[in-house]
């Protein structure tokens, strides 16, 4: 009885909670180097400036500012928008691209600049479509 009961807790914990990552997926037959080097100019052109890098792993990490983003918090500083990407061979002989698109609000805090994650913005959830399309297809 105990872990029936277990189970149907995890279940609805798990079931309520609010997902803030949007991850999104393609598969292309490009190599994995050539889709990668697609990202990294798409990225720049949707205007991410890169933040992280991997180039044996084939990751890479894109942030932008969101300028007009404006919130009744003193403490806030500014939203950003991040992508985070992965480019892998898949067993199938395809390359596959995973994209998570990220929203994170910076506040100053006594501690120092804190990052707390939102809901993916329609901005970043676009991008993360956009990138997939020239990349994935």
């Amino acid at each position: 009885m105990h872990n029936c009961l277990l189970a149907v807790a995890s279940f609805f914990l798990f079931a309520c909670a609010q997902r803030y990552a949007i991850p999104a997926g393609a598969r292309t037959s490009a190599a994995p180097d050539e889709a990668f080097n697609c990202v990294k100019r798409q990225m720049t052109s949707l205007g991410y400036r890169q933040s992280s890098l991997d180039v044996a792993e084939h990751r890479i990490t894109g942030t932008k500012i969101d300028p007009s983003a404006r919130r009744a918090d003193t403490q806030f500083r500014r939203l950003m928008d991040r992508l985070e990407v992965e480019v892998a061979a898949q067993a199938d002989g395809q390359t596959g691209i995973e994209v998570q698109a990220r929203t994170f609000a910076e506040y100053i805090t006594q501690r120092g600049p804190t990052e707390v994650e939102e809901k993916a913005s329609d901005e970043a959830k676009a991008s993360a479509q956009k990138l997939l399309e020239q990349c994935g297809g």
